[in-house]
C-alpha cells in the first residue's frame, strides 16, 4: 500500500468508528437488533471499500489502445487525459509512450531503458536537453528493433533521460519515419 492508500484507509476507518459510536450512543434497540444492524453497516462499509479498490484497478485496465487498421496504418484514439499513447515493442519488450510532437527525440525513462536491456548505470549521460522542467542530462542510445504492430524499424536513435520522468516520450525522430501523420475526430492516424 502507498502512503496515500494508508491515509485513506485510516480516514475511512475513523469515520466508520465515529458513525458506529454515534449510532450506539443514540440507539435504544435491544442488543440483538443493534448487533444485526451494526453487522449490516459493517458489510456495507466493507463493500464500499472493496468497490472503490476494484474501480481503481479497472480504471487502469480500461485504457483505450491502438489498433492496426491496415497493413501500414495505425489508428490511435485520444486518451482520457487528452493525449495520444502508443505501445511499442522495443527489443521485444512492450514500452508505453506518450506521443509528443513537440519532442525532437525518442526519450526513454531510466526504468524503460533498463527493461529493454539498456543498463542506465552503464550509459554516458553526455548530452543535455531543455525540457519543461529545465535542463536534464541525457544519454544517447540506439534501439536495435522497434515495432509498432507489423511496422518494424531498426537502429532508431533515442535518448535516456537522466532526470525524473513519468513516461517515455515518442518524439519526431520516430514519427518522421511515417509518410503521413493525421489527427482527425480524436484519432491519430499514422500511415507508412
Amino acid at each position: 500500500m502507498t502512503g496515500d492508500q494508508i491515509a485513506s484507509f485510516v480516514f475511512l476507518a475513523l469515520l466508520g468508528v465515529a458513525i458506529l459510536g454515534s449510532y450506539l450512543a443514540h440507539s435504544r434497540l435491544r442488543a440483538s437488533q443493534m448487533a444485526q444492524q451494526a453487522m449490516i453497516w459493517v458489510l456495507i462499509f466493507v463493500g464500499a471499500v472493496a468497490a472503490a479498490g476494484l474501480w481503481q484497478d479497472m480504471r487502469g485496465d480500461m485504457r483505450v489502445s491502438q489498433a492496426v487498421v491496415a497493413e501500414n496504418v495505425v489508428e490511435v484514439p485520444r486518451g482520457r487525459d487528452g493525449h495520444f499513447h502508443l505501445d511499442l515493442q522495443i527489443n521485444g519488450v512492450t514500452v508505453p509512450f506518450l506521443v509528443d510532437t513537440g519532442a525532437t527525440q525518442v526519450v526513454l525513462t531510466r526504468q524503460d531503458a533498463a527493461r529493454v536491456g539498456l543498463e542506465p548505470a552503464d550509459l554516458n549521460f553526455i548530452g543535455t536537453a531543455r525540457t519543461a522542467n529545465g535542463e536534464v542530462r541525457i544519454a544517447p542510445v540506439v534501439l536495435d528493433r522497434v515495432a509498432l504492430g507489423p511496422i518494424e524499424d531498426r537502429d532508431l536513435r533515442a535518448s535516456v533521460n537522466g532526470g525524473q520522468m513519468e513516461q517515455s516520450l515518442l518524439g519526431m525522430a520516430y514519427l518522421n519515419r511515417f509518410d503521413r501523420i493525421e489527427i482527425e475526430n480524436d484519432r491519430l492516424l499514422l500511415t507508412r
